[in-house]
């Protein structure tokens, strides 16, 4: 008689893990700030540049510096009230540069900028996790 080759049938069944309860907690409190000038004809040359010093925060104090741009966040720049793209402005400590020379001297340019870095995520009550069952029948 010929060799012949002799298979093992098994069948697998198991159940899906399954979590019950946990309480995950996130608190959002963005840091959002705003800020606004009016352009002059200085500030419009290759671009349009407004350094710090000509920004007012929201209670019409002078500022001498912006904050940075969020690694957590964002900044809107709105020209006479118009939000712009994104990519048509450039923020740093020291000023703000529209690339652009379209503007006219004695448009007010508003800059808001939202901080997110302070959001934090706590697990109260930690979840609890089944473990799968596994029946084999051969």
């Amino acid at each position: 008689m010929p060799a012949s080759l002799i298979k093992l049938y098994v069948i697998a069944v198991s159940s899906v893990p399954v979590a019950t309860g946990g309480t995950v907690t996130t608190t959002v409190d963005p840091v959002v700030t705003r800020f606004n000038a009016v352009l002059t004809a200085g500030m419009i040359t290759t671009d349009t540049t407004i350094p710090a010093a000509d920004f007012l925060d929201d209670n019409g104090d002078a500022i001498t510096d912006l904050p940075s741009p969020p690694t957590d966040g964002y900044y809107n720049v709105y020209v006479n009230g118009v939000l712009q793209e994104g990519g048509l402005s450039t923020l740093t400590t020291a000023s703000l540069v529209l690339a652009t020379t379209d503007t006219v001297a004695g448009t007010p340019v508003v800059l808001e900028v939202a901080d997110f870095s302070s959001v934090t995520s706590t697990i109260t009550t930690e979840p609890t996790i089944s473990a799968p069952t596994i029946t084999i029948t051969v």
